[in-house]
């Protein structure tokens, strides 16, 4: 049994690396400051198994991380806390510096300070996976892909403040000898991911038959790639990859935003027969497009594919069905995000795990 500390693990991507190294019979350390973004229903049963623990701390805390880390007493870090939503990001840019760069910067140090007391065995076997985003990168153009070479470039606040985190991680390898190991994904999608993303807007406002509102022209691109599978590829990196080294996780899997809006439409229209609302590609409004948004993401991946022995198991047709019916039959979950049904929770001091 590993002892892993994950941040953000009650978040979309957290949640599901943190279930799937539960259920392998690790011992889970979850840190969350369960924001609008982190809920800890997202962990499901691992709530409520002996090898996981949740800590309800905020990353920029450097005295709550330095007490976590000497708590856990980790085999490895896979840091996932960030502030992630474009759209917030511009609306409210220094809380994505403050959480994104301060906060990593704050793990890293109590890492370093952990790691440097370890014996030599397990210094050679601690691993730090910052797990990052193709956003780094920038836009492509209507060919090629980002390859884990490709300069950074961000056009959003988010984006940036990712981009710098990567920085100071690669710097405390390089600085420090903190054995860091980065990841950059492509779009995630999948069961618990947050009801203001694209793939859930789409399905909730279909199944309400309010506007299903589409940036610009609908013809940015992106490459899709199933939540499931992005936890599998972390922990294969966290397994057999080299600290000091990036590596891109991807699908390839490659469409319009339009395109991929009338998919889930298409599947709305046959999981919900009886609805009022079919078709429900005839919701689709086209709004304003919003400041910056990237015209194209791709991913190459073939490293992490032939160093690490990764594929993706879902394509993008059986992961938005898959999709589309988890949200249809979890309407408690995203109901209790709506609502305020969580929060209400929090307020109580109820305690979770």
């Amino acid at each position: 049994m590993k002892r892993i500390l994950v941040t953000g693990g009650a978040g979309f991507i957290g949640s599901c690396v943190v279930r799937r190294l539960v259920e392998a019979g690790n011992m889970v350390v979850t840190v969350d400051l369960l924001t609008y973004a982190g809920h800890a229903e997202s962990l499901g049963t691992a709530l409520d198994v002996p090898n996981h623990r949740f800590e309800h701390a905020d990353i920029r805390d450097r005295r709550a991380v330095r007490r976590i880390m000497g708590l856990a007493r980790p085999h490895a870090v896979i840091h996932l806390a960030a502030e992630s939503h474009v759209d917030r990001s511009i609306d409210s840019p220094l809380e994505f510096v403050t959480t994104n760069v301060q906060g990593t910067v704050a793990l890293l140090e109590a890492a370093t300070d952990y790691w440097s007391g370890l014996g030599n065995t397990a210094r050679r076997r601690f691993r730090f996976l910052h797990v990052s985003t193709d956003e780094v990168c920038g836009s492509l153009g209507s060919e090629g892909a980002f390859s884990e070479s490709t300069p950074h470039r961000p056009n959003s606040p988010y984006a940036a403040s990712k981009a710098a985190s990567d920085h100071f991680a690669r710097a405390w390898h390089r600085s420090f000898g903190l054995p860091v190991a980065i990841s950059h994904c492509s779009n995630n999608y999948g069961p618990y991911q947050m009801p203001e993303k694209l793939v859930p807007v789409v399905i909730l406002a279909a199944l309400e038959g309010r506007p299903i509102p589409v940036y610009g022209d609908g013809e940015n691109v992106r490459d899709w790639l199933f939540v499931e599978d992005h936890a599998r590829a972390l922990e294969l990196i966290l397994k057999k990859g080299m600290s000091g080294e990036v590596y891109n996780v991807g699908a390839e899997a490659e469409m319009t935003n339009i395109r991929l809006v009338r998919a889930i439409c298409a599947r709305m229209d046959t999981l919900l027969p009886e609805s009022p609302h079919r078709p429900h590609a005839d919701l689709i409004e086209f709004v304003a497009d919003r400041p910056g948004h990237d015209r194209r993401y791709a991913i190459d991946s073939s490293r992490v594919r032939r160093e690490l022995g990764w594929q993706p198991a879902v394509d993008l047709q059986e992961g938005l069905d898959l999709t589309v019916r988890w949200y249809l039959e979890n309407r408690w979950w995203w109901r209790g995000i709506r609502d305020g049904g969580f929060e209400d929770r929090r307020r109580q001091g109820l305690r979770f795990g």
